[in-house]
């Protein structure tokens, strides 16, 4: 069975390539979840018969999670321009 390394708080652990098992799984879920984490491996799972893989998502940005509110801004945002806060400012 093939294996691949995961680096841990500045040690190697073995942890094997092929399918786990969910026993397997449930005994080292952190180390598997961070080695998928850290090398981009998928981890493939075999449960009844089928086949699960745990796979790292794609990272979102912040500014890709921003809901669009195209009404927020309630009158003409020109008049936002030329506000004066001078009298409320207190350094």
């Amino acid at each position: 069975m093939p294996t691949w390394y995961v680096r841990m708080k500045a040690t190697m652990r073995k942890m094997p390539a092929g399918k786990l098992t969910a026993s397997r799984l449930r005994a080292d879920v952190y180390r598997v979840l961070d080695g998928v984490l850290e090398t981009g491996v998928p981890a493939v799972v075999q449960r009844r018969g089928r086949t699960l893989r745990i796979v790292p998502g794609k990272p979102v940005g912040r500014l890709d999670r921003l809901v669009s509110r195209p009404d927020f801004i309630k009158g003409d945002p020109e008049d936002l321009v030329h506000l004066d806060w001078s009298h409320q400012w207190r350094p």
